[in-house]
């Protein structure tokens, strides 16, 4: 058996004067954002702490052992697991409200607590690991994402594998090829075999730019690169530690969510906390910021999925894909969306077909054609979900929506 690799770390020193006042300041402006927005603050927040103090990750981070969690897909679910496998041991601070930018981890790091997890987008990553100096960064899987933002996948890779080279351990996908030639780069690595289902971004080698070979769950390149005997998987319906099932509890849907699962126990254990402690603190997670919530809104009962990009669509289809329930799709092309919609054709929805389909968003009109290539018939496009909703029949219903939709989604069933 492993020995944990790190300790706790004592609390974090007291800040001076200055630093203080400056997160009062953060603290009040998210405050006043949130009454005035009706939700977030976090970034405003930290913006006002970073004007006022430049270094404040720096001193924020300081005898505190940080774990920074990236990736394209699976981000805030495998933050809100890790953060529960910690909570019962240490003092946990993390930014589960999802804002993963520079001044969201500043806001995050603001809160009290010996460990900090913080959800990090995967172009700050390399920013997160200069200023907070992590102790592990955990590496999900990369792919396309916002197109306006991030068109090549080689380059976040490089970008990772720079910036890598000091961090002390990092919990990485060994199935991803860009992930383990960015995780290699680092002092330790823990692989985890959690799975690729998107294979679109993963044709080359990221370290010669020749053609990968595949075998099952094995790729290799004749560069050499290849990928590495995992410690930890997740396959079928379980988790597996040195090939040992462990009894694991998800009432998360579908197969992403076990390898969420696996990448997150894998760093608790890493961390110091025991298997079998790890495994129980992951029972009784039903939903995060609002993903797999239900909400009842009149003769409907309607469970929220987000799906992102090519990757996240995909998987989100295939964990509706054995139900014959009616689906609400929603898209936006705006903000954090990425203003490039042309991946939605690289995304299969004929397994759609045969179900009752409506479109909401301000951009649904470029998912109702996307829809039509694929004869997939549609009751309508609306502007509005309830407008959706009141064209499908009672009953259960799952809604697929890019992030702007999905919250616009969640504010309208909450409210």
């Amino acid at each position: 058996m492993e020995a944990p690799i790190l300790v706790p770390h004592p609390a974090p020193s007291p800040f001076d004067a200055r630093l203080r006042t400056a997160l009062t300041a953060g603290r009040s402006a998210a405050w006043l954002s949130r009454r005035l927005a009706g939700g977030g603050g976090g970034v405003i927040g930290g913006r006002v702490v970073l004007r006022m103090v430049p270094d404040a990750p720096e001193r924020l981070s300081r005898d505190r052992t940080v774990v920074l969690v990236s990736g394209t897909n699976g981000k805030s679910t495998t933050t809100a697991m890790l953060r529960s496998a910690l909570a019962g041991r240490y003092p946990t601070t993390s930014n589960l409200d999802g804002a993963n930018t520079g001044p969201g981890l500043v806001t995050a790091l603001a809160d009290v607590g010996s460990h900090a997890v913080l959800e990090t987008d995967e172009g700050w990553l390399p920013w997160a690991v200069r200023r907070t100096r992590p102790a592990i960064a955990v590496l999900l899987n990369l792919s396309r994402d916002q197109l306006d933002r991030h068109p090549e996948v080689q380059g976040l890779a490089a970008a990772w594998r720079s910036a890598l080279a000091e961090v002390p351990l990092v919990v990485a996908n060994a199935d991803d090829p860009a992930v383990v030639w960015a995780a290699s780069a680092a002092q330790r690595q823990i692989w985890v075999g959690a799975g690729q289902s998107w294979q679109h971004d993963a044709v080359v080698c990221p370290a010669c730019g020749a053609l990968l070979r595949r075998d099952r769950d094995h790729w290799s390149c004749r560069c050499g690169l290849a990928r590495p005997e995992p410690t930890w998987t997740a396959r079928g319906s379980e988790v597996a530690w040195h090939g040992h099932p462990l009894a694991v509890t998800l009432d998360l849907p579908g197969p992403v969510n076990l390898a969420n699962a696996a990448m997150a126990l894998a760093t608790a254990t890493a961390a110091g906390v025991p298997v079998a402690e790890g495994a129980r603190s992951l029972a009784g997670l039903e939903q995060v910021s609002g993903r797999y919530a239900v909400f009842t809104r009149g003769d409907h009962q309607v469970r929220l999925l987000l799906a992102k990009n090519p990757a996240g669509w995909q998987s989100a289809l295939r964990m509706i894909g054995a139900s014959q329930r009616p689906v609400v799709l929603g898209f936006n092309a705006e903000g954090v969306d990425g203003r490039d919609p042309s991946w939605l054709y690289d995304v299969n929805f004929a397994a759609l077909r045969h179900r009752p389909v409506a479109v909401f968003g301000r951009r649904g009109s470029d998912m109702s054609v996307r829809l039509l290539v694929d004869c997939v018939p549609q009751v309508g496009q609306f502007e509005r979900l309830d407008g959706a909703l009141h064209r499908l029949p009672a009953g259960p219903v799952d809604l697929v929506a890019n992030y702007t939709a999905f919250r616009d989604a969640f504010r309208e069933l909450a409210a």
